[in-house]
């Protein structure tokens, strides 16, 4: 064999190589996006019962003020708890909205940008709302289902006065968390508790792909 066809055959085995090394790469890329998207699933489920669980409060809690709209503090229990289970709606709506529009066969680092627009949802918008909200609206339930069945706790300022100091207090103690946590440089897991299992193992999915990359 001349020297030319030895160079020729040696490109055209050059070529066939990279083109399998692209095609397995191609392939374990595609597993990998597949893990992706078994990983997030957990959330989504999780989102779609709390869509359920709002539109249940919602629905409650109309049913609750509309038929009682000469009481006004009742009223106006019935709307705040009403308010809230739009938000559950609306919380979980945005985050699947986020979660669908997450490009699985984009570049790691566009991948990598949409699960932290995610992560900053999740962490500096909809955890803080639990937080805060969890520690008033058990007083507006409490308060929904003991007026159904004909207790009206206003009346009673002293339990209305304890129930408003076990929301401060609570209130309180959840600022003090997360003081000290971010004080002791304990933030990052108050931020990977709120963002969730399933995007913190997404993120290290993509962490592994990445330094497949590199490597």
């Amino acid at each position: 064999m001349e020297l030319e066809e030895m160079k020729q055959a040696w490109q055209a085995l050059d070529r066939r190589l990279v083109q399998q090394q692209a095609l397995n790469w191609r392939t374990w890329r595609d597993g990998q996006a597949d893990r992706l998207r078994r990983g997030l699933r957990p959330l989504v489920w999780g989102q779609m019962a709390q869509i359920a669980l709002g539109v249940l409060v919602a629905v409650l809690a109309g049913s609750f003020w509309v038929a009682r709209l000469h009481v006004t503090h009742l009223l106006v229990c019935g709307v705040l708890l009403h308010l809230y289970g739009l938000a559950l709606i609306g919380f979980a709506a945005r985050t699947l909205y986020l979660i669908h529009h997450i490009d699985h066969a984009a570049p790691v680092l566009a991948i990598q940008r949409q699960l932290a627009e995610l992560r900053a949802w999740r962490v500096r918008v909809e955890g803080p709302f639990n937080a805060v909200a969890g520690c008033f609206v058990w007083i507006l339930v409490l308060w929904v289902n003991l007026a159904w069945y004909g207790l009206d706790i206003w009346a009673g300022g002293r339990s209305m006065a304890w129930m408003a100091l076990s929301a401060g207090v609570g209130l309180a103690g959840v600022g003090l968390v997360v003081w000290v946590m971010r004080a002791t440089g304990r933030g990052r897991r108050l931020e990977d508790h709120a963002a969730g299992k399933s995007l913190q193992k997404a993120e290290a999915l993509l962490a592994e792909i990445e330094r497949f990359q590199q490597e």
